[in-house]
This record gives C-alpha cells, sequence and structure tokens, in this order.
C-alpha cells in the first residue's frame, strides 16, 4: 500500500530542477557541474566584455560531452585533446591529419566531397575521414588554443574558417560555401572557401579549434563590426561578410591600405586571439 502521493497512480508529479547552461543553453540536471552538451562549467558565471564578447568556456581537463550514444572527454588545456567513445549507430568526421589514436576495433571510411579541384586549389580538403563505432578516437590539432564544443540544434547552418573544425557527428550535414571576393583576404592564396555545417531533423555536435582564445558576440539585425580577416573563425549563416578596405594615410609614404572583414547581423560571430593566415596548398 502506497504511503506517499506521489506514488499514487495519476499524481502530478513535481518537475524536476533543472540548470541551463549559459553557453549552449541546454538543461542540465541541478547536481552537474559542468554541461553534458558542450562541457561548460555551470559553476562559473558568463564572462563578457563591455563591448559584448564573451568568452567561450574553459573546459577543465576530463571533462564529458554527451551527444546521441557516445562521449567525448576533453583531455589537456595547452594542446587539448577530443577524445570519443563512439557507440554502436554513431560515427564522426574529420579532417584525416587531426587523428591522435584509434583502437583497432574503430574502422575508418572515407567520404568524397564535391568541389574537387577547387577545394584542392584553395588549400582545402577534398576528402573526409570517417569514424564509425565501437571503440575510441582521439583528436587534436597541432597548435596551442581552444576547443570550442558547439551543440547545434536542428535547423542550424553555421560556416567556419578553413582548417578549423576538429570533429562533428553523423548528424550534421558537410559542404562548403564560395566566399566571393574574399580570396587572398580571409584565407590567403587562392582560398575562396568555407566549411558549412547543417543540421536538418536530428541535433548534433561540432567541435572547433581555435588558435589563442575564442569570444563570441552576438549580432543584432543590420549591426555590423569589422574584424582582421586572420581573427575570423565561425558565424550563423545569417550573417553576411564582405569586405571593407581602410585607406591609411602617411605625410612621408603617402599610406596604405588594409583589408578588413565586414561581418553583418543577426547572429553569432566567433573570433580567435591569434591571427592565423592559412597559406594555400595546405
Amino acid at each position: 500500500m502506497s504511503d506517499g502521493v506521489q506514488n499514487q497512480p495519476g499524481a502530478a508529479q513535481a518537475p524536476l530542477e533543472r540548470i541551463q547552461c549559459q553557453w549552449c543553453q541546454g538543461q542540465n540536471e541541478k547536481t552537474a557541474t559542468s554541461c553534458r552538451f558542450c562541457g561548460a562549467p555551470l559553476d562559473v558565471r558568463n564572462l563578457v566584455s563591455e563591448s559584448g564578447w564573451r568568452e567561450a568556456p574553459r573546459l577543465r581537463d576530463m571533462t564529458e560531452i554527451h551527444f546521441g550514444e557516445s562521449t567525448c572527454q576533453v583531455e589537456g588545456e595547452i594542446v587539448p585533446v577530443a577524445e570519443i567513445h563512439i557507440a554502436s549507430g554513431d560515427s564522426v568526421y574529420f579532417e584525416h591529419h587531426v587523428m591522435l589514436w584509434k583502437e583497432e576495433s574503430v574502422p575508418l571510411t572515407t567520404l568524397q566531397l564535391p568541389g574537387g579541384i577547387k577545394r584542392v586549389l584553395a588549400g582545402m580538403p577534398f576528402i573526409i575521414s570517417v569514424a564509425s563505432g565501437q571503440g575510441r578516437i582521439a583528436f587534436s590539432r597541432d597548435a596551442t588554443g581552444e576547443l570550442v564544443v558547439l551543440p547545434l540544434h536542428p535547423g542550424m547552418e553555421l560556416d567556419v574558417r578553413e582548417h578549423s573544425f576538429l570533429l562533428a557527428s553523423h548528424t550534421i550535414q558537410y559542404s562548403f560555401v564560395r566566399i566571393k571576393g574574399l580570396a587572398n583576404i580571409l584565407f590567403g592564396g587562392q582560398g575562396m572557401f568555407m566549411d558549412r555545417f547543417v543540421t536538418a531533423s536530428a541535433p548534433g555536435l561540432l567541435i572547433l579549434h581555435g588558435y589563442g582564445n575564442v569570444f563570441e558576440r552576438t549580432l543584432k539585425a543590420g549591426e555590423s563590426i569589422l574584424l582582421e580577416p586572420g581573427a575570423f573563425l565561425y558565424k550563423d549563416s545569417t550573417v553576411t561578410m564582405a569586405v571593407q578596405q581602410q585607406k591609411l594615410t602617411s605625410g612621408f609614404f603617402g599610406g596604405f591600405g588594409m583589408s578588413l572583414a565586414k561581418m553583418t547581423g543577426p547572429g553569432r560571430v566567433g573570433i580567435q586571439s591569434m591571427y592565423v593566415h592559412h597559406a594555400s596548398g595546405e
């Protein structure tokens, strides 16, 4: 015989208390100390500058993130590693040179992309590697910086600068966008593309590598900001990008020009504090 109202059939259950992650807005159990969806610490306040830039969360060593039936553990801080435990039915894809190690049980296949010779000339990969379950595999960029974990909800589109994405779950569609007029400015050499990641009906996980520290700002509709091109890391597809030339005059040499990337909202823009200009042919 039940002596508690909560155990009686049809009795109203008290709602579970949740903590909302300030970085990805994921809902977590009240007792959680880090977000299960992006790894952001839940006991640290969102750090935002007076100009509106907020720091990407510093993931604690051995933070665990969940996507699908799989998990990702972030290890280290100077050159962080993303160790993935792939569950049956899940898979992740990546540029082949970012794999650090894998278990023998994890098979690798390739995903060939459209664009072929154009992507090669732009210094971008035209073949992507795919790892499927079950087993463990780890990834790392050969550079200091931060891992930026971006859970993508259904119906989202995100544009990312070349050679910045570490891995993405199989539920995220991968394509590229040609940026007219930005060749030799944003990406150097023959660079003309950005990676585009799109989710349809299912959520997914995207992990980027940012050189130095990473900051994000949300632009309102019609609001613009000018970036040093090498600082650009990612943006929502709703944010438009254009080139703005700045002429700087000098009494001795007549001046020189500066090319900046003009970003116009609405949407998020992510930057990295180390300016990186990739040469074509990498």
